[in-house]
């Protein structure tokens, strides 16, 4: 991909992150995204308007909130396909619902435009190290030819087969992320509660079969008071998992466990933790277990 032209919509958190990974890499960026302080600290090159950008990339990213904004960018007024010419490349690294993918997939393809659908885990630390894992649907020749510019923010690269094939395995992937994340925190509110050492009960779980990436990876830092600000939000993860609940529903299969994290993240939106990250869903629990915090002084290792 040396000398490609690089776009890149939705610097948020995320998007923000993996294209300073871009940048950082060598390559020049064109960013569009509503906050222009975003697009600074991402080191892009504000393009303007959405058609702009288009015009002025061979390889375009998105980084968005779910399948209506993805829609509204691609097929809106002044979006991308007023602007877009074949041979061009769109990645969209959203979590999306697989059926509006491929639908967006097959009308881009009319024109001779590759979509590759590429589901991310890692969180923001992962998007910052460059050490995300892609989870890519659609065509694998299109994939082959983004290859080096995909490794400036990812290690791990999974082609999962067709269109939607990513944004499927990245639903999945995020259910079992909320449901850990979910009841990892009940139990740490319990032990918290029962007077247990915080960190002595983390190597436990760790050492047996309780053991998951919150316990490994979340936990040790939330119990000293650090939050890892700048990760996916309790509102986003309901999303995720109710995204997950209507898949299932398309597959005509049972999903028995989905209550116990939508009724957690529901729970962290209703009392005021919509916008914080989804590892503050262990202070909703905590609110309504008599006011229970794991950090001594919850404000201390804050950012």
């Amino acid at each position: 991909m040396t000398g490609a032209r690089i776009g890149f919509i939705g610097l948020g958190n995320m998007g923000g992150r993996i294209a300073r990974r871009i940048v950082d890499s060598g390559h020049e960026v064109l960013g569009y995204d509503l906050s222009a302080e975003a697009i600074g600290a991402a080191g892009a090159t504000d393009a303007g308007t959405v058609s702009a950008l288009v015009s002025g990339s061979d390889v375009v990213l998105m980084s968005l909130p779910d399948s209506k904004v993805v829609e509204r960018v691609v097929f809106g007024e002044g979006g991308l396909l007023v602007a877009t010419r074949p041979g061009q490349v769109v990645v969209d690294l959203s979590t999306a619902a697989p059926e509006s993918t491929r639908k967006i997939a097959a009308r881009l393809a009319d024109d001779g435009i590759s979509y590759l659908d590429a589901g991310v885990s890692g969180g923001a630390a992962a998007a910052e190290k460059g050490s995300l894992t892609l989870m890519v649907g659609g065509d694998g020749a299109a994939l082959e030819r983004i290859d080096e510019l995909l490794r400036s923010f990812a290690t791990q690269i999974f082609h999962i087969g067709e269109s939607g094939a990513g944004h499927t395995t990245k639903l999945l992937n995020n259910f079992l992320n909320a449901v850990a994340l979910a009841a990892t925190a009940e139990t740490m509110v319990a032990a918290k509660a029962a007077g247990l050492d915080l960190a002595m009960v983390l190597d436990v779980f760790n050492a047996s079969s309780g053991v998951n990436f919150a316990t490994l990876n979340r936990f040790p830092k939330i119990i000293t008071g650090d939050y890892l600000e700048g990760g996916l939000s309790n509102s986003l993860m309901l999303k995720d998992v109710t995204l997950y609940v209507e898949l299932l529903g398309q597959l005509g299969v049972a999903s028995l466990n989905s209550t116990g994290p939508i009724a957690s993240f529901g729970l962290a939106r209703a009392l005021g933790y919509a916008d914080a990250i989804s590892n503050t869903v262990v202070d909703a629990l905590g609110d309504i277990s008599g006011g229970i915090r794991l950090a001594d002084d919850k404000e201390e290792g804050r950012s």
